[in-house]
């Protein structure tokens, strides 16, 4: 079911797919994140790092009583603050959404799946 986003000359439609791309291509781009994590290997005690075309598998958006909540899975950077980075990605992503699409998120759910060393 898509998101339906009301205007003045009418009612417009966007994928959830599309909502959970740009937020993950958001996250990805804020300082301390290694990358998204499927939130569906969680069973399996998993963790993988998700490429570029994959951004929406570690992202989960559900719509309750006409608010939009965010669900993100991250992988962090080892020696980061995580509590900075996670602020850091809320912000983001609630900011390029209401940018990009002028949709109003309730709130953004982070949920860090790992931290990994990056070579440099």
């Amino acid at each position: 079911m898509p998101v339906e986003l009301k205007t003045q000359m009418g009612i417009i439609d966007v994928s959830k797919d599309v909502v959970a791309t740009i937020a993950g291509g958001a996250a990805v781009d804020c300082y301390g994140i290694v990358g998204m994590a499927s939130q569906k290997q969680l069973k399996d005690g998993l963790s993988e790092i998700l490429g570029k075309e994959n951004f929406q598998r570690g992202v989960v958006i559900r719509e309750e009583e006409d608010e939009i909540h965010i669900d993100m899975y991250i992988i962090v950077s080892y020696g980061t603050k995580i509590s900075e980075v996670a602020h850091n990605v809320q912000t983001k992503v609630k900011y390029q959404l209401e940018k990009m699409l002028g949709l109003v998120v309730d709130s953004v759910n982070i949920f860090v799946q790992g931290v990994r060393v990056i070579n440099p």
